[in-house]
């Protein structure tokens, strides 16, 4: 099966492995020490604060698997200063279907966190936006039906 590209910002790559060498450094450790603690103090490793214990290393060693294999699959790409059409990078002004005026930053789905208005390029908004120009209008596919959005500037 072939590997899938993760689109990465300089930002974004360092977030990630920032977070690597947290996880690896100081939660792992963390971890083992709580599981070794639980163990000491309830004796029978099917008690509750072991199972959670564990559950919390299962947690930590699948996150440290996801972000080296991000990390492994990594492109880097600079946010875009191209004016002309939408494209990874892109920081881009729309008026939505209810005339209020929204910026977002394209982006990759490793990177996406809509709430700080930065959208994934496979979103369907970010897919609905990609290549349209100034003024074009985007059908949006959305579960109330179609939004219609206008592209107002890309930065």
């Amino acid at each position: 099966m072939p590997t899938r590209q993760v689109p990465l910002t300089k930002e974004g790559l360092e977030k990630l492995q920032n977070e690597l060498e947290e996880l690896k450094t100081s939660r792992r450790v963390e971890v083992a020490q709580r599981i070794h603690e639980a163990k000491e103090l309830v004796g029978a490793q099917n008690a509750p604060e072991y199972e959670d214990v564990r559950a919390e290393q299962a947690w930590v060693e699948g996150r440290i698997a996801e972000i080296e294999d991000m990390l492994q699959n990594a492109v880097i790409f600079e946010e875009t200063h191209n004016q002309q059409q939408v494209s990874l990078g892109s920081h881009v002004k729309v008026r939505d279907h209810l005339g209020k005026k929204v910026t977002y930053l394209i982006v990759g789905v490793a990177e996406a966190s809509p709430k700080d208005g930065k959208i994934s390029n496979e979103s369907p908004v970010g897919m609905a936006l990609l290549g349209k120009k100034v003024g074009e209008a985007v059908e949006i596919k959305a579960p109330a039906g179609t939004l219609t959005w206008t592209i107002e500037a890309i930065d």
